[in-house]
């Protein structure tokens, strides 16, 4: 097979492009849920999962903007969450930690995955992950999974000190991956980050849209500072980009 002439270097989002996060948090919630005896507090797990999900979403931007620090991120997350919801007892690094712990050992991934990475396998494209997250959950979800079978190398955020849509993560992600960059392309779902944050680099994009999102025209693909962004809505369309 032979592989499309412009790209030889795929740059991969995990959480919600391959690894189901949704689906993930939820399930890895539900046992941390549990083990603490919230339910016991006259809390409903929906209503839980619904306050943390607005407290982490809130934490990690300002973590993505260098505003709080890990630390303060996974402590803060729960802690925001039992004030909100009158919670008490609960150690929230304690939570924290077993929520971790169970995130990792999810396997849920979004739909398609393993062909499409198969797929591309087998037209002998390198491939690379770019993710933001931590490093002691990021590398478990993928040994869990079988997906680091498809990587070459995972570049996280954490370790690199800069998170999507930073330009340096990129920058980082292609010179070690002895990539150049017009024939690199990233693949994700955060519009912001992944799609935004590899065109600012000056590369390339697939931007897995949400079913609410419309294209300018119904184009599959425009033009975002002279770089090409490809739309589809799920991972098998990149057979036809690919």
């Amino acid at each position: 097979m032979k592989m499309n002439k412009k790209y030889t270097h795929l740059f991969f989002d995990l959480d919600n492009t391959l690894w189901d996060f949704e689906t993930n948090a939820r399930r890895a919630m539900f046992a941390a849920f549990g083990k603490f005896g919230t339910d016991h507090q006259n809390v409903e797990f929906d209503n839980f999962f619904e306050v943390y999900s607005k407290h982490n979403l809130s934490l990690w931007l300002g973590y993505r903007n260098n505003t709080i620090s890990k630390k303060n991120l996974i402590r803060q997350r729960f802690q925001m969450t039992f004030d909100e919801l009158n919670i008490s007892g609960i150690d929230p690094e304690v939570m924290n930690a077993f929520y971790l712990g169970e995130m990792a050992e999810q396997t849920c991934l979004k739909p398609g995955v393993n062909e499409i990475l198969n797929f591309l396998k087998g037209k002998n494209y390198s491939m690379f992950i770019i993710t933001n997250g931590f490093k002691e959950v990021q590398f478990k979800k993928m040994e869990n999974t079988g997906l680091d079978k498809f990587f070459q190398k995972v570049f996280i955020s954490e370790e690199i000190k800069v998170s999507k849509p930073g330009y340096e993560i990129f920058e980082y992600a292609i010179k070690s991956s002895n990539a150049r960059k017009a024939n690199s392309l990233m693949i994700g779902d955060d519009w912001e980050t992944d799609i935004l944050g590899a065109v600012g680099f000056g590369i390339d994009a697939v931007y897995i849209r949400p079913d609410d999102f419309e294209p300018q025209n119904n184009s599959p693909e425009k033009v975002i500072s002279g770089k090409k962004v490809y739309f589809i809505k799920e991972l098998n369309e990149l057979r036809f980009i690919l």
